[in-house]
């Protein structure tokens, strides 16, 4: 079961918020991580760097978390096969829905964008209904 950690957990939304703007005002990108992900996939874009740059933090800031003598709460109760799968289906997802939740659901919901707000709300909805169905229908 993990903990509920409400302090952690809005340091951690204002970590990604301050991130999300701070890219938005030094280099006019969305923090969008699939795609900023795609960028470092050779072919390299021209601006690879900052993207490297962008997940080296993502992967560095757990990490000095984990140094400093914390542990991360974390357990996931399905098979690797399972988990590949469902990443399979988030990517087609993310294909299809042009776009994260973290570039709609933290960067287009702050400005405001209808897109973002219904994608956003459909991401929802389907995580809401696929624990539901996990959870109660399937006994998982």
């Amino acid at each position: 079961m993990t903990e509920f950690t409400p302090w952690l957990s809005l340091s951690g939304g204002l970590l990604i918020g301050l991130s999300a703007v701070l890219l938005m005002a030094l280099h006019g990108r969305i923090a969008g991580m699939t795609a900023i992900l795609a960028g470092i996939i050779p072919p390299f874009p021209s601006d690879w760097a900052w993207r490297a740059a962008f997940l080296a933090g993502a992967i560095v800031a757990p990490l000095g978390w984990l140094a400093a003598g914390n542990e991360i709460a974390f357990a996931v109760p399905l098979s690797t096969p399972t988990l590949v799968i469902g990443g399979l289906i988030v990517g087609i997802g993310v294909t299809y829905g042009s776009g994260c939740t973290s570039g709609h659901g933290v960067c287009g919901m702050a400005r405001l964008s209808r897109r973002s707000i219904v994608a956003t709300l459909v991401f929802m909805a389907f995580s809401i209904a696929t624990v539901y169905v996990m959870r109660h229908v399937l006994g998982a």
